[in-house]
């Protein structure tokens, strides 16, 4: 899997749908193929960033299989 901001494959996984980008520090989450984009801000909240994404409004993401 790549990053969708910064192209990076850094991701890991922090969660059954959930994923942190290393490269540039955002959180991402997929569910039933569409993928959400989150700053993490200071206070450990979750900003979407979905909106700057709107150009691919639906990703497909492939996810390995191993754990």
């Amino acid at each position: 899997m790549k990053c969708p901001n910064c192209s990076s494959k850094d991701i890991g996984k922090i969660g059954s749908h959930q994923f942190y980008c290393w490269g540039c520090f955002i959180e991402l989450t997929v569910n039933n193929g569409k993928m959400s984009v989150y700053q993490v801000e200071e206070d450990g909240t979750l900003s979407s960033l979905d909106d700057l994404f709107v150009e691919h409004p639906a990703v497909a993401v492939q996810l390995p299989l191993s754990s």
